[in-house]
């Protein structure tokens, strides 16, 4: 990072939704099973900004995350994991300024952690004069996360940041990830959004926790995952097929969610089973939480007739509304200082 004119760069990163699959994105899975997940991503991002620190301060760092901010002079000092390993695998040797800051909550299923890894790498890319793949971006995230920061995490969220859109990932020990994009027109893609209702619980959820509690079930779970892997090819058939099957994609995310259920006794609990009771009785088709579970967003698909009827069933949560993202990972302020 030895460059004439040092640059503030931007970045913007979006968060995902996980529509089938998840759980057989993690390694110790797909290395001897195969995996495949089927998501898309959505208007709500990650931003990072980066500019290079003036000498006038005694720290040579400075992150501000939300609302916590860190100063420290060696990356050993830095607190938050993912900035010192991003760091570190990049060999920051300058002072910067990262500030971070995103349209969602934490923690709450939608890989927002994955995202600022992304954005965060990307923007220390352009920073470098380089503008690299996006299977680059996100094999290098899973690197970072996974081996260098060691946290039981998957491999979907990484890429889906990285590339944006409505894509299956499959995951194999030959090759870590192959994106294959769902080419399909403006009319199914509005059906299928407008079908979508995504709502916050409300409550935060640990993720990782959770995750280790799957892991350590993977050989009891073998069979929900191989079905939760089938789905996948079941849904990507619907979705290359006639506009009028797409309610079957909600019979799947109901299916889904029962399997989902049985990884861990972790991934739901009874308040967002009667959340899930109360939205089959106000029209919706199926559903799951997102992510790892426990509580963060929930996802809902529902008839665009049905919408108003949902909103109002679920009417004590928050509703987000939002719309598919096409473009992944992007620098989308770069400046000379």
């Amino acid at each position: 990072m030895n460059r004439e004119n040092d640059p503030m760069i931007i970045t913007r990163t979006p968060f995902r939704i996980s529509l089938f699959g998840g759980g057989t994105d993690f390694p110790a899975w797909y290395r001897d099973n195969g995996g495949a997940v089927l998501s898309t991503t959505i208007d709500k991002y990650s931003y990072v900004s980066l500019r290079k620190l003036p000498p006038f301060f005694d720290y040579k760092h400075k992150i501000i995350f939300f609302s916590k901010q860190e100063a420290f002079n060696d990356l050993d000092s830095i607190e938050h994991p993912a900035v010192r390993e991003v760091y570190r695998f990049m060999d920051v040797d300058q002072g910067l300024v990262m500030q971070h800051d995103g349209d969602l909550p934490s923690h709450s299923g939608l890989g927002s952690s994955s995202a600022f890894t992304v954005g965060l790498l990307n923007a220390l890319y352009a920073m470098n004069g380089k503008m690299v793949s996006k299977k680059r971006l996100a094999l290098d995230a899973i690197h970072v996360e996974q081996e260098m920061i060691g946290e039981a995490v998957g491999s979907q969220d990484q890429v889906a940041s990285s590339f944006g859109g409505l894509n299956k990932i499959v995951f194999s020990a030959q090759s870590t990830a192959e994106v294959r994009p769902f080419i399909i027109s403006e009319k199914k893609s509005t059906q299928l959004q407008n079908s979508l209702m995504l709502f916050f619980t409300g409550f935060a959820r640990f993720a990782v926790e959770i995750e280790k509690d799957k892991l350590q079930k993977l050989d009891k779970n073998r069979h929900s995952l191989s079905m939760m892997k089938s789905i996948v090819e079941a849904a990507s058939d619907i979705l290359d097929g006639d506009i009028s099957g797409y309610d079957d994609i909600g019979m799947l995310l109901h299916e889904s969610w029962m399997l989902k259920k049985r990884l861990s006794n972790k991934v739901s609990t009874d308040v967002i089973d009667d959340i899930y009771a109360r939205a089959l009785d106000s029209g919706a088709i199926g559903g799951k939480i997102l992510g790892a579970g426990g509580g963060g967003f929930i996802l809902f698909y529902v008839r665009p007739e049905d919408r108003d009827r949902l909103r109002e069933g679920l009417s004590d949560l928050l509703h987000v509304p939002f719309r598919f993202d096409t473009l992944g990972s992007q620098v989308i302020y770069f400046t000379e200082e």
